[in-house]
């Protein structure tokens, strides 16, 4: 299909635009004038183009210092970084700003979001919660700090959805224990789980899980440890049964207290040994 005059004409003008523009930036970079880059990079920032006006905003931090530029500069630099996903940076450059101008009017949008560049910086459940412990810090503070913010209903949104996922990793860890045989280990982490989350939507399976690790801990123990390993597991039943009466899991709760019964009337009382 043959390209009409219009549409050649019209690609030459925009490529003539485009050359002027990435020219007239290229001039700024290289350009020693403070205040026509800082004013360029207000324009560029204003028109959501922050890729540049970052750029030309980190030139003109340093230079900046002592004016009264330099509070609003140290403010959009933060946001472009936020703007253009680079989390990390955008939160330690908020944190950053917020500990240079505590009174700014733009303290309270820095500290919400560096607390947010922490939010969305947080992983998967699934990989180490490092960052998610820092955001959920982070989030404490800032609510400690603008008890009344406008920001402060998201925050609080932010924050719940961190401790799920705080929850999911600490309820996916111990029945990894348990999934891999390691029952003892599985009942430290899953008596833990319950005792810190006692509310929480995995309780029922959690409390079913921590008294099979029990019982698969007694089977294996050698005998002078079983009764009082046992005994434990009936606890845990009891413990279950009352938590959870019509529990699916309910009939295998009961074949497990039926036999850690039965293997207490065939065990001899002995003296305490070494753990197995």
């Amino acid at each position: 299909m043959p390209i009409s005059r219009l549409t050649v004409l019209f690609l030459l003008v925009s490529t003539l635009i485009l050359g002027s523009c990435v020219s007239s930036y290229q001039r700024l970079l290289k350009s020693t004038d403070v205040n026509k880059k800082y004013e360029a990079a207000v324009k560029y920032y204003d028109k959501g183009d922050f890729f540049r006006a970052g750029t030309l905003l980190e030139d003109l931090i340093p230079l900046l210092k002592g004016r009264p530029e330099a509070e609003k500069a140290q403010f959009y630099f933060a946001n472009t970084n936020y703007k253009q996903h680079n989390y990390v940076l955008s939160s330690f450059y908020f944190k950053q700003f917020t500990d240079t101008y505590p009174n700014s009017e733009y303290s309270e949008e820095a500290a919400f979001l560096n607390a947010k560049s922490l939010f969305l910086d947080s992983p998967g459940y699934e990989l180490d919660q490092t960052n998610t412990v820092s955001a959920l810090e982070s989030i404490q503070d800032f609510l400690n700090r603008f008890p009344e913010s406008k920001f402060k209903a998201e925050t609080e949104n932010m924050a719940q959805e961190l401790q799920k996922k705080l929850e999911n990793k600490a309820f996916e860890s111990a029945k990894l224990y348990f999934q891999l045989r390691y029952n003892q280990a599985a009942v430290v982490a899953l008596t833990n789980f319950q005792q810190q989350y006692p509310a929480s939507a995995y309780a029922e399976q959690a409390a079913f899980l921590r008294l099979s690790a029990q019982y698969a801990w007694a089977e294996e123990s050698i005998e002078s440890k079983q009764r009082e390993r046992y005994l434990e597991a009936i606890n845990f039943y009891q413990q279950f049964l009352d938590a959870y009466p019509k529990s699916k899991s309910l009939k295998a709760a009961q074949d497990m207290f039926d036999v850690s019964q039965a293997q207490i009337i065939k065990l001899k009382a002995t003296p305490a040994a070494a753990s197995n």
